[in-house]
């Protein structure tokens, strides 16, 4: 097994921030990168060492592969962590640094091959007997027309290459399939270099559950619990809980029960999340999401597990150390993410510099952050400034301590979902 003693983060923002915390826990030399925008964030100042990226434009930055390879060699790190977003799920990415002789710290390149071709990805969940949505694999034009007859209306065009809620189009009626096909295909070219496209059926009130996953490289995997993600904007995820409200005791086994199998199905290693659709007591799989997620602290909260620390010892080579039957929950959490967007105009970002900052604490709450008065908020970016998450040992207590945290967070400079 290698050693993970000096770890290049290859992120930004609160997510970064996060990853250093571990390190230090661990005993681990924190290593940062920032473009230039980025030069006064906190991630920055807590690292051992930063190293500048070229420019602010992701291309240039934080999804710039040869700088990044060139800045671990030149830092003399083990392993390089890439959070979530940016290069997380690139096979390539995880490819170049087994290449270069550096632990990844998340699946390897075949899982996030596998997973990221969410066409291919269903078949292989769907042979172990999870639930599918009924769909169709990558189509032409006319493939479509004629599957979505069989599939019916309304129904969903989905980028086979997607994530992260983007390339998604609601179709609604026959007519407006083709335009709307013309306009996902190009969406998913720009976002993801891939054009193709699967068709999905459409549930119209589901609820959106996933389930955290651990899985070392000897095959042993297990489930760490749910968390509910329905509410949403545009496919994005806005407030989380664990546990579900909506999950009986039974419902709440066959779930974990599924996502493991759909993880054993993919040959999946490291942290992940499978997500399902649940419709009343029916549940369905719709992906695999090959990395840590933006929600993670709320299973941590109510496990007492660290998941990052668990990725770095899986990227490691231990195996888990834990057994399913050993996993317990307590309490209740919840988390609300705080963008720097403008909910009284559409929610349109927000840019700016940050004036001031004034966080929550106390009993029960955790704030995610990346923020520190004088840092820029850049259009480059995703909008997430910060996390907060509140525990409780009912659901109840969790809301009253978030509406508490929420009341006591302030954020001046941009405009905030607060």
């Amino acid at each position: 097994m290698k050693r993970i003693r000096r770890l290049l983060i290859a992120n930004r923002g609160e997510i970064a921030v996060r990853i250093i915390r571990t390190c230090r826990t661990l005993g681990i030399t924190p290593l940062a990168v920032y473009s230039p925008v980025d030069r006064s964030a906190p991630h920055v100042r807590l690292a051992d060492r930063a190293w500048s990226l070229p420019a602010d434009p992701p291309a240039e930055s934080y999804l710039n592969i040869a700088r990044l390879l060139e800045i671990a060699r030149a830092a003399g790190a083990d392993a390089i962590h890439p959070g979530y977003g940016f290069l997380a799920e690139n096979p390539a990415f995880a490819a170049a640094c087994a290449e270069a002789g550096l632990l990844f710290v998340g699946p390897p390149e075949g899982v996030l091959a596998r997973c990221g071709d969410k066409v291919h990805a269903r078949e292989q969940i769907a042979r172990a007997g999870v639930p599918v949505l009924p769909g169709t694999g990558a189509v032409s034009e006319e493939e479509a027309q004629a599957s979505a007859g069989r599939i019916g209306y309304p129904l969903l065009i989905k980028a086979v290459g997607g994530g992260g809620g983007k390339g998604i189009h609601l179709v609604e009626r026959a007519a407006d399939l083709p335009s709307a096909l013309r306009l996902a295909r190009g969406e998913a070219v720009a976002a993801f270099g891939d054009p193709r496209l699967y068709l999905e059926r459409w549930l119209p009130r589901p609820r959106h559950v996933e389930v955290q996953i651990l899985a070392d490289a000897r095959g042993a995997i297990i489930h760490l619990g749910e968390r509910e993600c329905s509410i949403q904007r545009r496919h994005q995820k806005v407030i989380e809980e664990s546990p579900s409200p909506a999950l009986t005791p039974a419902l709440r086994e066959r779930l974990g029960a599924a996502a493991v199998a759909a993880a054993r199905a993919v040959g999946y290693v490291n942290a992940g999340t499978v997500e399902f659709l649940l419709d009343g007591a029916a549940f369905y799989c719709i992906e695999v999401n090959a990395r840590l997620q933006v929600e993670h602290p709320i299973t941590e909260t109510i496990t007492g597990l660290d998941l990052v620390e668990a990725q770095l010892r899986i990227a490691e080579g231990e195996p888990l150390g834990l057994r399913q039957e050993e996993v317990t929950w307590r309490g209740h959490a919840l988390e609300c993410r705080v963008g720097a967007e403008d909910p009284h105009h559409g929610f349109l970002p927000s840019v700016g510099v940050i004036e001031a900052v004034r966080e929550p604490g106390g009993p029960g709450v955790r704030v995610d952050s990346g923020l520190v008065p004088g840092l820029p908020v850049s259009r480059y970016f995703d909008p997430l400034l910060a996390k907060v998450i509140t525990w409780g040992a009912t659901r109840e207590a969790a809301l009253d301590r978030m509406e508490g945290a929420l009341a006591e967070m302030a954020v001046a400079g941009v405009r905030t979902t607060l």
